[in-house]
């Protein structure tokens, strides 16, 4: 089922979580908050939305942690219903895709349902005190194509790290439903 993202709730307080990678490495969201703010990102492997933007996405967010921005990623999907979603799969997505972000799983699907996440691709754009500031698209291709990339992700997470707000104008993230249990 196709769905939107809400509108961004300036300010939200994100909820803190520990979650583990496939491997069982911890990852704590307070600890990757940083001085320039952390991207968090709800994804799977199945999503043809996730797909279609997965090669930009890891370039754009390859910029930002060089730039010092800390990105996470969040698979909250139920892995038993949709196989393709299962932490081994994950493994090999994220290495298929040169993912240099952590990819954690949520397995009782806890933070997704604290933070609202209702799709994937959801971006939580997250200034250095947790507050939300972005909750937008990554770009304005979506799964057409546009004649000129606007990187809006890119643009409002580097917006966050400079004055710890993001822009006021945000277009909503689309995608496949989460799949909750």
């Amino acid at each position: 089922m196709l769905l939107d993202t809400p509108i961004c709730d300036f300010g939200w307080k994100a909820p803190d979580f520990t979650l583990s990678d496939p491997d069982g490495t911890e990852f704590t969201m307070s600890d990757y908050l940083g001085e320039k703010g952390l991207l968090l990102m709800f994804i799977c492997n199945h999503c043809p939305y996730v797909q279609k933007i997965t090669q930009q996405l890891a370039k754009d967010t390859a910029l930002l942690m060089k730039e010092g921005i800390h990105v996470l990623a969040v698979m909250s999907n139920d892995y038993q219903r949709v196989s393709m979603d299962s932490p081994e799969n994950m493994k090999k997505f994220a290495l298929e895709n040169d993912f240099r972000f952590p990819y954690l799983v949520d397995e009782n699907q806890t933070v997704g349902r604290a933070y609202g996440a209702v799709c994937t691709p959801d971006f939580f754009g997250l200034n250095k005190h947790g507050e939300l500031q972005y909750r937008g698209r990554l770009d304005n291709i979506g799964m057409g194509s546009a004649p000129n990339r606007v990187a809006e992700l890119l643009n409002a997470m580097r917006l966050i790290a400079e004055t710890g707000h993001g822009p006021q104008e945000q277009f909503a993230s689309m995608g496949c439903s989460i799949k909750w249990r």
